[in-house]
């Protein structure tokens, strides 16, 4: 309430011209405003404070109920009632400030450990660098404010940024020491961000906390110093690893060592790798999510006849994250060697390595490597494992794609699928009924308790256990269909340790992006572009030189994926992720772990008070419930039905906020306004109150009507991503300011979809975004004030423009003369829709430098043949003909040598593929769509082409449907 008063107009209360100034009764329910959600008003367990918050507490209160009278209340009795008051009410304000003053100076004085509590352990290493530009900004752009505060605020920023530079260290060290202190320093900076960037303390206020702040600076300072020298003399051990191991009991198997369902085919694959060419000493490695079944396949591969009968000596060791090199060669050589099992043990560390060695020597052997996390373990093995050329292998298990690369370039890297749905319900059969039969009425029951396992064998494993251990009777295994993570999650089995191990390998950066998944519903995509948007704004991703930051948040995301926690759901056509989800098994584990670490809640019904980082708001309907509150709170909220409810709390650093399916009007009203902390907005319309949102980065509109795009969006100098779901254009008024050689303020722009370009005054505006990288856009014939005439927009200006979508809407100056298209010389990727396309035309396409996606959809191109020319499509590797009637394709590989893949869709009137086509070395993929059978033909005969020359990968996806069947995972339809 003390939010929506101090934004509004305060009526005149009383007839005593003193009591009536409103900046003196706005300063006042500012200070409030700023102290209630400060960290001194939160030590509210400390002896030394309560006696003092407590009449702090009744203050607030009378103060409280006043306004309500004031701004609620119109019985006249009252008002008057309210009159006498009011001069009683601003001496008690006099009191309070003398309280909050000697509360925050006794809550100053007592150690930082005990006022400050911990209670959210993952964080971010990065939301420093937001502090750090906000501050600069403030010191910068708004001088004139601030004073009296100035210096102390450069002192503090100096301060941050040296303490920034150790943060990159911090990350690489598992020590609780260097957690503790990465903790306290986005505390500092949670604090900062609250007392200086909100801009509702008073000078007074902001001097005594900014001294505090200072102080608690200085002796963290200190303490990194300390920390940072004990570890440069070597007097701080610091772990490589994470504690936590799972340790089964003794004498009892893995929980995975019997599974015999599923993998024949992968089996077979990998056992002709195993056996075959070459002769080298080469590794396998076998990749995959926890609880696919890695370490049972690798036994079955161990055990098969052909292996026994191939190799002369065959050897298991169990890596782990906290691998020691003595116990694998002990291990190894308990197998390979014939010296006594007794006394191998009791060898020393170099003996082991002697006998090693000479036990394999000019033998032919194959070594399982199970469960290894890093190369380091190969390299601390490898040189004791000759290499005779006589066919040795090494067969890596592992959850992370790049440690089988990592130990050899030639690595053969093997990707463990998911059980198929028929596979899960053999696996349940086997493991709940062993040789006996599944009642016939307990068989669909069970086929849907195997289909909600989604293809993962642990989690088909311990659903089993828990079905043998029932009756077989129908009403009970129908209430375990839906509750497979309330299973999973027993503490009396092992599944979530395993699971975890994941996690705690996780280095400190990556930890917060994996929770944030958790904000996702279940059972989704994610597409890739909103995940690391989110991230973004949130403060989760590292600003690097050189790079942007969407390109560090796919380097974190491909490392998730690499370690086997996310999964690809659609792949790009440059074979970049589009969209990703997270095993539902994984995801309860990371709900979990979020949970306990005070990381994100997500809250289903009712909201409650909540001290969590990140708040994910599903769905409710008690608008008198609890507000979520708290220091640290940066929710992403979503699906809200009554958002009075929230948007009322305490919710002032709020940086996410997705409301696009809500009527934006009402929000307007109740004070959106307010959050000018946020970087992410999503809605459903243009806020009129966005001039206040300055700090806005990612602005997404899901309109349904064209929207207009007001001055105030172009003059927003952080925003770098505009996306309006039913298309924009630029207001009149902004085409006015161009007319007139006015700029706009649009440096950081880096992406605008869907935007209509149809006059001249458009292209003037794009102008003023000179570091634009995607631009997905519709065309119309444009006049040229200045050559009078008609012609195509232009947009070579843009530079570094990387990805260009373009449409065309015909109107009647097509049918005059428009010359050629030019387009920015870095486009990489490249889609036009209905144009009338010249060979002249395609020969400009083809000779752009960086083209490697080139989308032609329903273009009109002259004649019926295309005839490639040399120099062209260079460095293309996608292309996608859709709609194109050509019907003759002459070109040789050289105008080709670099595409992977080849799409044609509806192109009815084609005859052929090029056969040189066949020569391409690089072709991984054809798909042809609702095309002519001699097409088709052609394809099967690239293929086989192909395969005569040793390359088996290439894929030939051949459909009489025009509909073009989306891949995910790796690149396969």
């Amino acid at each position: 309430m003390v939010y929506h008063i101090c934004d509004r107009k305060l009526p005149k209360i009383s007839a005593e011209p003193e009591l009536n100034k409103p900046c003196d009764r706005k300063t006042e329910l500012k200070l409030l405003i700023a102290y209630l959600g400060d960290t001194p008003s939160q030590a509210i367990e400390l002896e030394e404070t309560k006696s003092i918050l407590t009449d702090i507490e009744a203050l607030v209160n009378e103060v409280g109920s006043f306004l309500y009278s004031v701004f609620f209340t119109r019985h006249p009795v009252l008002v008057i009632e309210n009159d006498l008051s009011l001069s009683d009410l601003l001496k008690k304000f006099e009191i309070l400030k003398i309280k909050i003053k000697k509360h925050c100076i006794t809550v100053s004085k007592m150690q930082t450990d005990i006022h400050m509590p911990t209670k959210t352990v993952v964080v971010s290493l990065f939301i420093v660098d937001s502090l750090l530009d906000d501050l600069k900004d403030l010191m910068n752009d708004k001088a004139d404010t601030i004073v009296e505060v100035k210096d102390q605020l450069k002192t503090i920023y100096e301060e941050l940024l040296y303490l920034r530079s150790f943060l990159k260290d911090i990350d690489s060290q598992q020590h609780p020491e260097f957690q503790q202190l990465l903790i306290r320093i986005r505390d500092i900076a949670s604090e900062m961000e609250y007392i200086v960037i909100n801009s509702f303390a008073p000078v007074w206020y902001l001097n005594l906390r900014l001294s505090h702040l200072m102080e608690k600076i200085k002796h963290i300072r200190m303490a990194l110093e300390e920390i940072m020298q004990r570890y440069d003399t070597g007097d701080l051990q610091v772990a490589k690893y994470p504690n936590g191991q799972v340790t089964l009991q003794a004498g009892k198997p893995p929980i995975l060592e019997d599974i015999v369902v599923g993998f024949e085919d992968e089996a077979k694959k990998i056992v002709d790798q195993l056996v075959g060419a070459p002769e080298h000493l080469q590794i396998l490695s076998i990749y995959g999510m926890p609880g696919l079944g890695k370490t049972t396949l690798a036994k079955k591969l161990y055990n098969d006849p052909t292996i026994v009968y191939r190799f002369d000596k065959c050897a298991w060791c169990v890596v782990s994250q906290t691998y020691q090199r003595r116990n694998m060669l002990i291990d190894i050589l308990k197998t390979v060697s014939n010296l006594s099992r007794e006394r191998i043990p009791n060898m020393e560390e170099e003996h082991l390595a002697e006998a090693l060695y000479k036990s394999l020597k000019g033998m032919r052997y194959f070594i399982v490597m199970d469960d290894i996390w890093n190369v380091d373990a190969w390299d601390d093995l490898k040189r004791y494992l000759p290499d005779d050329r006589c066919g040795s292998r090494i067969l890596f298990t592992t959850r992370l794609k790049d440690v089988g690369l990592q130990a050899s370039p030639q690595c053969v890297v093997k990707e463990l699928p998911f059980l198929s749905k028929a596979e899960c319900w053999d696996l349940l059969q086997w493991k709940v009924f062993q040789k006996e039969h599944c009642p016939p009425q307990l068989i669909d029951i069970g086929k849907q308790i195997a289909t909600n396992c989604h293809g993962l064998p642990l989690a088909v494993v311990v659903m089993a256990a828990v079905l043998a251990n029932m009756e077989k009777e129908e009403s009970l295994w129908q209430e375990v269909v839906g509750s497979l993570s309330s299973h999973i999650s027993d503490g009396n089995n092992k599944c979530m340790d395993i699971l975890e191990l994941s996690y705690k390998h996780l280095l400190v950066h990556l930890k917060p992006c994996f929770l944030y998944f958790g904000v996702f519903q279940d059972d989704i995509e994610i597409p890739v572009s909103k995940l690391i948007a989110l991230w973004i704004a949130e403060g989760l991703v590292e600003k690097q030189e050189q790079k942007s930051l969407e390109d560090v948040a796919q380097k974190y995301l491909m490392d998730l994926i690499g370690r086997s926690l996310i999964r690809i759901a659609k792949r790009k056509s440059d074979g970049r992720v589009k969209a990703c989800n997270m095993h539902d098994l994984l995801r309860d584990m990371c709900l979990k772990i979020a949970d306990q670490e005070n990381f994100l809640k997500v809250i289903q019904d009712e909201l409650s008070i909540s001290d969590k980082h990140h708040l994910s708001i599903r769905s409710y309907s008690n608008a008198s419930c609890s507000r979520p509150s708290g220091l640290h709170v940066r929710p992403l909220l979503r699906q809200s039905l009554d958002p009075s409810a929230f948007v009322s709390g305490s919710l002032e650093l709020l940086r996410v906020f997705d409301m696009s399916t809500t009527n934006m009007e009402y929000y307007d009203q109740i004070g959106i306004r307010l959050f000018v902390h946020l970087r992410y907005l999503a809605v459903s319309c243009i806020p009129s109150s966005t001039a206040s949102l300055q700090n806005i980065e990612f602005l997404l509109v899901d309109n349904k009507e064209v929207a207009q795009i007001p001055e105030v969006l172009l003059n927003m100098t952080k925003l770098r991503y505009l996306h309006f779901r039913g298309g924009a254009q630029f207001m009149e008024s902004c085409h006015m300011r161009v007319s007139k050689d006015e700029s706009f303020q649009m440096n950081n722009l880096e992406s605008i979809s869907f935007l209509f370009i149809y006059e001249e005054n458009d292209e003037k505006i794009l102008r003023n975004s000179p570091h634009l990288r995607r631009l997905k856009c519709a065309f119309k014939v444009i006049w040229d004030s200045s050559m009078r005439k008609y012609r195509y927009p232009n947009l070579d200006f843009l530079n570094k423009l990387e990805s260009l979508r373009l449409s065309f809407h015909t109107n009647y100056e097509t049918k005059t003369s428009l010359g050629l298209m030019s387009f920015p010389s870095n486009i990489k990727k490249l889609n036009l829709y209905k144009f009338d396309l010249s060979w002249e035309q395609i020969s400009i396409i083809g000779r752009l430098l960086n083209l490697e996606i080139l989308k032609l959809q329903d273009v009109f191109l002259e004649g019926k043949r295309w005839d490639t020319n040399e120099g062209e499509f260079l460095e293309l590797k996608f292309l996608e003909l859709d709609g194109v009637q050509i019907s003759q394709w002459n070109a040789s590989s050289d105008h080709f040598p670099k595409l992977e893949w080849l799409v044609l869709r509806k192109c009815h009137h084609l005859k052929n593929i090029p056969s040189s086509f066949g020569e391409i070395p690089t072709l991984e993929m054809i798909e042809v769509h609702g095309c002519r059978d001699c097409v088709t033909e052609c394809a099967t005969q690239i293929q086989e082409q192909q395969r005569d020359l040793g390359n088996e990968e290439l894929k030939v996806i051949i459909s009489r449907s025009a509909i073009l069947r989306r891949f995910s995972g790796n690149l396969q339809a």
